[in-house]
């Protein structure tokens, strides 16, 4: 049976989870540097006792002094249920509209040419290349998804021995999810994306997965069209709150 999409998005929150997070009154709390927000957002995740203005200035404190933005990861889960207007209120903008899919695997759609399986450092430098990170974007990265007590399938794609496509799956239980599927622009439109997914969805169903999950910018109609060939669709959107000037 395919999960709902509170656990989907508890199996999202696994799949993220930085070194170093903090539970705040029902609040995690990421602080990890990095490109991903969601290792470095505050999530609300369970009901609040404390006064909202005594979380917020805790959480502004307490990303100001880590040298990181404050930045609220807003889901249809989160408590009070006006948290939103709150922060728009206190002058929070909302930025990175995100769907979240889901689908059940069909081993018939998945045959075809195959990415290949690589090493977690090699693969995170790749990645970084292809989206010109910096070190310390890089770093972060690495240590992210190193740290994850899950089972991870890193796997790339190449042309004349240079990466040009790459995807990760992590797995839990009989789930997995889909992520940093990204193509090299020189590279776009020859099908690698539709090959790195079908890898992933193949390694996992190998392996026991049943379901996958991913997470999409909510515009972008190209991906989002490629994932519906799998059978994925919206299961709920999330977006983030940050300060002028903080919100990247």
């Amino acid at each position: 049976m395919r999960p709902d999409a509170r656990r989907i998005e508890e199996l999202s929150l696994n799949s993220s989870a930085p070194p170093g997070q903090l539970v705040y009154d029902g609040w995690i709390l990421r602080l990890l540097r990095g490109k991903a927000k969601r290792a470095r957002s505050i999530n609300p995740v369970y009901e609040s006792r404390l006064p909202l203005e005594t979380k917020f200035a805790f959480c502004e404190r307490l990303y100001r002094q880590q040298g990181v933005p404050a930045l609220f990861r807003i889901t249809p889960y989160v408590t009070p249920s006006d948290l939103d207007a709150q922060l728009e209120r206190r002058g929070y903008q909302r930025f990175d509209s995100t769907a979240v899919e889901a689908a059940d695997i069909d081993p018939a759609q998945l045959g075809g040419a195959s990415a290949e399986p690589m090493e977690l450092r090699p693969w995170v430098d790749a990645v970084s290349e292809l989206r010109g990170s910096p070190a310390e974007h890089r770093t972060a990265h690495f240590a992210r998804i190193d740290g994850m007590p899950l089972k991870k399938l890193p796997v790339a794609l190449r042309d004349d021995g240079e990466v040009v496509a790459t995807g990760l799956a992590i797995l839990e239980d009989d789930c997995v999810g889909l992520f940093d599927i990204i193509t090299h622009p020189s590279a776009q439109r020859r099908g690698h994306a539709r090959t790195v997914v079908a890898t992933l969805l193949r390694n996992a169903w190998e392996l026991g997965a049943r379901h996958a999950y991913l997470q999409v910018q909510e515009d972008n109609v190209a991906a989002r069209r490629l994932y519906s060939q799998f059978g994925f669709a919206q299961q709920y959107l999330y977006w983030y709150r940050g300060r002028p000037g903080e919100m990247e």
